[in-house]
């Protein structure tokens, strides 16, 4: 039953990657899924194969150390890859010329139809950027830290051009790469029927205490 329980976990971890927004990270954020998947196995099978509580105590122990070092692993995977994104999507820039709406800009002038919005609103869209959000590589030189994340939704819902503007170089990285994560796509803005490309301004705070 345990097993059964593992494998749907893992299936469902993996049916929520796919949906992500984007590809370098889906496949990077797959690969370490993979890997906590099966050291949860092989833990398991050690705790479960071990009689005396003293060394089941030292395997949950064990395990709970791999598992901070996964996160710190994957989070420097991210980095690179966030790194990748970046560029290319300069080079993307660069070679092409593409319009947008932004929605902070002169709204009084603007015909949209519908704003681009997440699926299940705003507050649904901080919480989960929030949950998404490496807190263990900041270093904080405050208890308060804020950052504007500003990205375009793009017609087909996908986001790109994710830049984080905020005192904080560390905290301000989190937050792109938290928002490349996203697991939902949003729902594009529109204008006389058609989708267009949109600028949209996200502020962020996190408490450190």
């Amino acid at each position: 039953m345990t097993k059964k329980l593992l494998y749907l976990i893992f299936l469902l971890s993996l049916f929520f990657s796919h949906a992500q927004q984007n590809q370098e990270f889906k496949i990077t954020k797959d690969y370490f899924d993979y890997q906590r998947f099966m050291l949860n196995s092989e833990f398991k099978k050690k705790f479960d194969a071990e009689s005396s509580w003293e060394e089941k105590r030292n395997i949950k122990e064990n395990f709970s150390e791999f598992m901070v070092k996964l996160d710190s692993i994957q989070n420097t995977a991210f980095i690179a890859t966030l790194i990748k994104v970046k560029n290319r999507e300069d080079l993307e820039r660069i070679t092409s010329k593409r319009t947008m709406i932004d929605h902070a800009e002169n709204p009084e002038k603007q015909t949209l139809n519908e704003e681009a919005t997440y699926p299940g609103g705003f507050e649904t869209l901080r919480k989960q950027v929030a949950h998404l959000f490496y807190a263990d590589s900041v270093l904080p030189d405050q208890k308060l830290m804020k950052t504007n994340v500003v990205f375009v939704v793009e017609k087909d819902g996908s986001i790109s051009s994710v830049h984080a503007e905020g005192e904080n170089f560390t905290f301000n990285r989190q937050a792109e790469i938290a928002l490349y994560l996203l697991p939902e796509k949003f729902s594009p803005a529109m204008m006389n029927g058609t989708a267009v490309r949109y600028r949209f301004r996200l502020p962020l705070a996190m408490n450190f205490e």
